[in-house]
């Protein structure tokens, strides 16, 4: 099943959490943080510009590596798959 996400969401797929610290400490899984690390798997065509009208194309593209709000979107199951649906308001950043 195809996901399209509408207007400016944009459909990720959370990088897995690192299981071990610097110092070589294996984490259980209570005490890791969700990662706020992100792989794109769909965007939306881009918010439409109150004022103008004109649609505004998404900054992210499929397949970039985003660091995104700790808390933001939308937790979602696709063929067994977690992934989560943000706004684009919620990407901090594109990581290269």
């Amino acid at each position: 099943m195809a996901v399209k996400p509408l207007n400016d969401k944009i459909l990720v797929q959370r990088l897995e959490a690192e299981t071990q610290t610097e110092s070589g400490i294996f984490l259980p899984d209570s005490a890791q943080e969700k990662p706020q690390q992100a792989k794109v798997i769909a965007v939306g065509e881009g918010k439409v510009n109150e004022n103008s009208g004109i649609r505004v194309a998404p900054q992210v593209g499929k397949g970039d590596v985003i660091l995104l709000s700790k808390w933001g979107g939308t937790e979602v199951k696709i063929e067994g798959d977690e992934m989560i649906i943000i706004s684009e308001d919620d990407v901090l950043g594109v990581l290269d």
